[in-house]
């Protein structure tokens, strides 16, 4: 069992802001920020306004200019940086226990007084642009982003974080500045504290700087979780080395007692150099020098990747062979045993002992588990649950949720293609269960989402015509006016 080395209190300032004090053994301190606000809560006009917003904070405030408020921050002798997600906005400073007052009041001067300058807001539209150009070289971020554009209709996963070029280009001072006054407010954000003091000492310092904060309670949109779209899509890109491949799976019917199993299955399946991907594509065929899965599991999130790159000459075989490791597992040709779950156990241990003794992680990891909602010694609950799990559990979630006997083999676009390839979502086998459905209409528009319609009379025929052509040749009848229509050449 866990030793914990720290001490917690939850407490509410009169203005609204919830403040987590964690008191800890530690020279090392550290406070975050955390701003309710994400790329969730943007409107398709808005989309990258909160990453915008995150980067104007480092850029002055009423009180000190840019150039004064970088050095102050510079002078912490600690780690200070901001990043912005789906679900939320987070400010982080870690130094010298000494340094923790100082540092206070430079995270509660960016949150209460930014001031969005026209010229600092110029310069920083153009950091943006580039940091979204950059990303368009980056093949396997690209891979990630084209992904999610495809897969998702409505859901704010489609559009990535830092937003779109046009956005960008055209927000004003105003849409910015609204922006921030209307989301920053202390009934809208969190305070993590990571020191030696006492609580009350902690409480103190943060009143000290927090307690002017004034702004209103937030209501915010409701949130779209959509299951990924079943659809295989090749996408092409010029003057590249490697070919990319990658799996989308989501799991929104998935309960909390099942995401353990999952974390699990994930584990064993592409989360390290021994996994059961790893040594089949890179150690066993050679096909690619890396591959892995991404699984996220949060409250509005719950989806799993699988990545690789590959030579243009080895994307089928690398389908294939990546096709038959999921497939082995589901049928259990492949089994995930007990020194899984011991090997598991062992690697839970080993991060939450991390996490604890750093104070910097142990900040942001509290944070986020109250932003989330969820318990914060949820870790000590895994564990628990870890020792009690049975195998089995792996492979049979319940119906409405994730299905593995439902996956079956996919397919491609095109041979010679440079491709971003989306597999099949675990949840059906372009069959809809109405089964977890008790209104009628409920059902109706389940079966709606897997609709001959939906699937065929969309701006992806032409790739479905295509794979067709190139897979099952024996199929593809030619009559000149449809194959035109459908995207064939002669």
């Amino acid at each position: 069992m866990f030793k914990l080395n720290f001490d917690i209190k939850k407490h509410f300032l009169e203005n609204g802001l919830e403040v987590l004090t964690i008191k800890k053994d530690t020279q090392i301190s550290a406070i975050n920020l955390g701003v309710k606000v994400g790329a969730m809560y943007e409107t398709k006009e808005e989309k990258g306004i909160s990453h915008f917003v995150e980067h104007m904070l480092f850029k002055g405030t009423k009180t000190r200019k840019n150039e004064i408020l970088n050095e102050e921050l510079e002078n912490l002798g600690g780690e200070y940086n901001a990043y912005t997600d789906y679900e939320s906005t987070v400010y982080t400073i870690s130094c010298l226990s000494e340094e923790i007052e100082n540092a206070t009041k430079l995270i509660a001067d960016m949150a209460k007084n930014s001031n969005f300058l026209e010229e600092e807001m110029k310069k920083e539209r153009g950091v943006i642009l580039a940091e979204i150009r950059t990303g368009k070289d980056d093949i396997e971020d690209l891979t990630f982003k084209k992904v999610n554009e495809i897969a998702f209709d409505k859901s704010f996963l489609k559009f990535d974080v830092t937003g779109t070029e046009e956005n960008v280009k055209n927000f004003t001072r105003d849409d910015i500045y609204k922006f921030y006054k209307k989301y920053y407010t202390p009934k809208n954000a969190l305070v993590t504290l990571v020191s030696s003091m006492e609580h009350k000492d902690a409480l103190n310092m943060i009143k000290d700087n927090f307690s002017n904060w004034s702004g209103e309670k937030v209501l915010k949109p409701l949130i779209i979780k959509e299951d990924n779209i079943l659809k295989k899509v090749t996408s092409y890109k010029e003057n590249i080395e490697q070919s990319t491949i990658i799996y989308l799976y989501t799991f929104y019917h998935l309960n909390k007692e099942e995401e353990l199993p999952l974390r699990i299955l994930n584990h064993r399946l592409g989360e390290s150099s021994n996994s059961l991907l790893f040594r089949e594509i890179r150690e066993n065929k050679g096909l690619a020098y890396d591959i892995y899965t991404n699984l996220e599991v949060t409250k509005n999130i719950k989806s799993l990747y699988i990545y690789t790159s590959v030579a243009d000459e080895d994307i089928e075989k690398t389908l294939d062979a990546i096709d038959e490791v999921i497939n082995k597992v589901i049928t259990k040709e492949i089994k995930i045993g007990q020194r899984d779950l011991e090997i598991m156990k062992k690697v839970h241990k080993t991060a939450v002992i991390s996490t604890l003794e750093d104070s910097a992680d142990l900040c942001n990891y509290i944070l986020h588990q109250e932003l989330a909602e969820d318990d914060i010694f949820e870790f000590i609950k895994d564990m628990e649950s870890l020792n009690t799990l049975n195998v089995d559990k792996i492979y049979n979630f319940k119906t409405g949720c994730v299905k593995p006997e439902c996956l079956h083999e996919g397919w491609q676009t095109s041979g010679s293609a440079k491709v971003v390839r989306m597999a099949f979502n675990l949840y059906c086998n372009g069959t809809p269960s109405v089964d977890d459905e008790q209104d009628t209409e409920e059902q109706v528009d389940e079966c709606r989402r897997y609709s001959v319609e939906d699937l065929f009379c969309c701006c992806y025929a032409p790739y479905f015509w295509q794979a067709i052509q190139i897979r099952y040749p024996e199929y593809a009848t030619y009559n000149k006016n449809l194959y035109a229509m459908f995207g064939g050449n002669d």
